[in-house]
C-alpha cells in the first residue's frame, strides 16, 4: 500500500469512528451535565421511576430522545424543561457523543415474552 491509501484508509476509519460517537467524549459530557443526579450513578437507578434508565439503551434510541428534547414543543419535539434545559448548548456531535457512552455501559433493560 502505498502512505497516501493508508493515510485515506486511517482518515476514513477516524471519521467513521466520530460519526458513530466517542465514547470518552461522552462520558466526560454525562459528567459536565450531571446527568447521574436523576438518571443514578450507573445509569440504572434513576432518582424517580418514571425517569428512564439509561445504561445499554439502544444509541440511535438515545440520540433520537436528545435531539427531539432539544426541540422542545417543535415538531417531533419533547417537552419537559428539565431535559430541554440540558440538552440545548448540545452539539449534534456532543448528542452522538452521549450516546455512544450510555450505549456502552452495560445495562438492566429486558425483553419479556
Amino acid at each position: 500500500m502505498t502512505k497516501l491509501t493508508v493515510a485515506l484508509l486511517l482518515s476514513a476509519a477516524a471519521f467513521a469512528a466520530q460519526a458513530g460517537g466517542n465514547v470518552d467524549a461522552g462520558k466526560a459530557l454525562t459528567e459536565k451535565y450531571a446527568c447521574a443526579t436523576c438518571h443514578g450513578k450507573d445509569y440504572n437507578s434513576p432518582i424517580d421511576p418514571s425517569y428512564p434508565k439509561l445504561a445499554g439503551q439502544h444509541r440511535d434510541y438515545l440520540e433520537h430522545a436528545l435531539v427531539a428534547y432539544k426541540r422542545a414543543d417543535g415538531a417531533n419535539g419533547r417537552n419537559n424543561a428539565i431535559m430541554t434545559g440540558q440538552v440545548k448548548p448540545l452539539s449534534n456531535q456532543d448528542i452522538r457523543d452521549i450516546a455512544a457512552y450510555l450505549h456502552s455501559l452495560p445495562g438492566t433493560l429486558t425483553t419479556r415474552r
